[in-house]
């Protein structure tokens, strides 16, 4: 007998330290004398197990524990098997065993803990990580086990405070580093985040998840070159890093490296056909080159692999209004099946609201963005939020908005009351709403990147309203209203293709502050080129055949003539000078400049004498933008809302000349302006006072219409019975 147990320590060893053919062969001895050495049978297991052979190592340990049922190690080991393969319900079963025979057995809690979490049962985790601490509080790994399942719960700050104690237990640990800094910037809190990550690579260089997440808090802060440099280093630790490639991909495309950013999807999903991630940042690129039956294929394709991401099918259903040829009635269709799919299911954690039904009392507004920060829509948030008036109107800003700037400070003097919400699930937001007693809450973002469509969707506060993203629907069952104008909208046009009840503001849809003076408005460029150069300094995504065939006919009627467009580098800009010489237009017509900071952006109005207009999505923020740097704009009048933009503008504006009906009249308009030099000149020089004696710039004007019209939403709430 004591020559068997000094061969099964023999074995031990040898399983310990790695020598797994040795300890392999030294049980097999032991076995081949005594057939049922329980002991044996286990350590044959564990040896199994460590060559990833799964079913043998189960078998092998099933043997131990029916042979010895009293080993509470070697059900717990058995459970671990089972966890490796897949298997939890039995691995729990084995855990619970474990710790019924011994209660004191710390590590056996630690993996029930790890199985419930990864069944989904974090709370159940938390009570078997708790127990391993109160057992053995001086191991690093319980802590940190315990800080995940704090995590899966979104309990961030007790997550951090676990992390944290495991590297007071063990300092410099860079799985804990990493895990703290994941907990961080799950909270939005992306300085300390990157701190961590800083941290677990200077103890772990090579830690490519470090280095990978490292490079998503970058990115958050709007450091993309530094991103792209953290995502290369991770793709040489792990060159099959599906995820290292698909996020270096979204920091090239904001760095307008389009084609580069192309290429990086093309080999993620080669790693990873199925990465549904890779199919939606695919699509954005393709949507950004203006090439949109691809975009809409990607995020089809990324919807079949995922179809519970609301994001990914809120971003098609937000490029679906820049399609050519699609019906406003496909669209809507759309956007109710996004309601239902996404929304309706989180209609029962809507509560009754007991704001108080007094249709005089001053109202509580909640306005809820990404984009309190600098972004085009400050261009437009700025007038309204600063001519409010705050002896009736309440005004609280949601602000979800990870790295603020003095535009974020601008704005928040505004408000009455700033809640941060970034980090917070909407669920979170919606109890900070009701908390808050919102009357009227309004989405300035729909369908846009950083949509809280699914808060509204939980109706925190009794009336719901969207605005500003552009003009449209949400699809949404709980959004009461949509703000609008009477000439984006004239009554009954459009309406059955709204979710929501359309309130027509009794001028315009937007108001504007450019936010600057400079540059200031130049002579007409025409006289010192003596060509007249046409422009679209829309973004690229609104060009399309429909549209370049429609500028190639403005170029030939008015031959002294160019065309600037606004595009980063890549093989779109090519592919959109190829079809305009097909189309008969000499390539030296064309001139390309790249998207650029906003004072720049505006310079580039000094050398264009008129806009043109896209469809079927019109300028919006960039037809404003030229009216202001005294660029006419002409316009054809879409059979969507969103290609009604110009019809509205050119209305307030008191320019309906530039509006045209037709394809035929929208090149004769052009043609017609670009042959009077004389009108042209008068334009530029009065078309800045022109915007600024409109309802387009009437700040405290805009501010009083959409006041009354919250106040009538409010009166018909009121009178209302829930």
């Amino acid at each position: 007998m004591s020559s068997i147990s000094d061969a099964l320590q023999i074995a031990v060893d040898h399983q310990r330290a790695g020598r797994l053919p040795e300890a392999e062969q030294v049980c097999r001895q032991i076995l081949a004398v005594e057939p049922n050495h329980a002991d044996a049978w286990h350590v044959l297991g564990l040896i199994a197990n460590q060559f990833g052979k799964w079913q043998a190592a189960a078998q092998c340990i099933e043997r131990a524990v029916a042979l010895n049922p009293a080993d509470a190690e070697a059900h717990s080991n058995l459970g671990t098997v089972f966890k490796n393969q897949g298997n939890l319900v039995s691995a729990i079963d084995s855990f619970r065993k474990a710790v019924e025979l011994r209660p004191d057995f710390a590590e056996a809690y630690c993996n029930l803990g790890n199985a419930l979490k990864a069944q989904g049962k974090p709370d159940e985790a938390v009570d078997c990580y708790l127990r391993a601490i109160e057992l053995k509080p001086n191991v690093a790994d319980f802590h940190r086990a315990l800080g995940s399942a704090y995590f899966a719960r979104r309990r961030f700050d007790e997550a951090k405070a676990c992390y944290g104690n495991a590297l007071v237990l063990r300092p410099g640990d860079s799985q804990s580093h990493h895990d703290l800094a994941l907990a961080a910037h799950a909270q939005g809190n992306l300085d300390e985040a990157v701190r961590h990550y800083r941290q677990a690579i200077e103890v772990h260089p090579g830690y490519a998840e470090a280095h990978f997440h490292l490079g998503t808090g970058l990115q958050g802060q709007g450091k993309s070159g530094e991103a792209v440099a953290c995502y290369r280093r991770a793709l040489q630790l792990r060159p099959d890093f599906a995820e290292a490639h698909n996020y270096l991909g979204t920091a090239l495309n904001d760095l307008g490296l389009v084609d580069e950013a192309q290429a990086c999807f093309h080999q993620a999903l080669k790693l990873n056909p199925d990465y549904a991630e890779a199919h939606h940042n695919r699509a954005i690129a393709f949507k950004d080159q203006g090439q949109l039956d691809e975009a809409i294929r990607c995020f089809r394709r990324a919807l079949e692999i995922n179809p519970d991401d609301a994001r990914v099918h809120g971003n098609l259903l937000y490029s679906l209004q820049y399609q050519h040829g699609v019906e406003p009635q496909t669209t809507y269709e759309e956007h109710r099946r996004w309601n239902a799919k996404y929304a309706e299911p989180l209609g029962r954690s809507i509560q009754p609201h007991s704001n108080e039904r007094s249709p005089g009392r001053r109202l509580r507004i909640g306005y809820v963005s990404p984009n309190f920060r600098n972004h085009c829509q400050s261009l437009f948030t700025v007038p309204l939020l600063s001519s409010h008036d705050h002896a009736a109107y309440e005004i609280f800003c949601y602000a979800d908005v990870r790295s603020p700037d003095d535009m974020s400070e601008r704005l928040r003097s505004y408000a009455d009351s700033w809640r941060d919400i970034s980090g917070l699930a909407d669920e979170q937001v919606a109890q900070l709403v009701r908390q808050d007693q919102i009357d009227i809450l309004v989405d300035l973002t729909m369908h846009m990147m950083g949509s809280r469509l699914l808060l509204f969707a939980r109706k925190p506060a009794p009336v719901q309203v969207c605005w500003l993203a552009y003009p449209g629907t949400t699809g949404l069952a709980t959004m009461d209203y949509r703000l609008t104008d009477p000439y984006l909208d004239p009554p009954g046009q459009f309406d059955r293709f709204y979710a929501e009840k359309s309130i027509r503001l009794a001028d315009t849809f937007w108001c504007y502050d450019p936010l600057t003076c400079e540059p200031p408005v130049n002579k007409l460029p025409a006289l010192d080129h003596g060509v007249i150069t046409f422009g679209s300094l829309n973004n690229f995504c609104k060009t399309n055949a429909v549209v370049l065939k429609l500028w190639a006919r403005v170029l030939h009627a008015a031959e002294q003539s160019r065309l600037m467009l606004l595009a980063y580098e890549g093989l779109h800009r090519q592919r959109t000078m190829e079809f305009l010489v097909q189309e008969g237009i000499s390539a030296e017509r064309i001139v390309f400049a790249t998207p650029r900071l906003r004072p720049q952006y505006l310079g580039l109005y000094h050398q264009i004498d008129i806009g043109l207009d896209t469809v079927p999505y019109n300028g919006h923020t960039t037809s404003l933008d030229a009216y202001w740097m005294g660029v006419p704009v002409i316009t054809l009048v879409g059979n969507t809302v969103v290609g009604r933009a110009g019809l509205s503008q050119l209305t307030n504006l008191g320019l309906p000349e530039l509006i045209a009906q037709s394809a035929d009249e929208f090149v004769t308009i052009a043609w017609q302006l670009a042959s009077d030099v004389n009108r042209l000149s008068v334009l530029r020089h009065s078309l800045r006072q022109r915007m600024q004696q409109s309802p387009l710039m009437d700040a405290p004007r805009f501010a009083r219409n959409i006041e009354s019209a919250y106040s009538a939403m409010w009166r018909r709430w009121c009178a209302k019975v829930e």
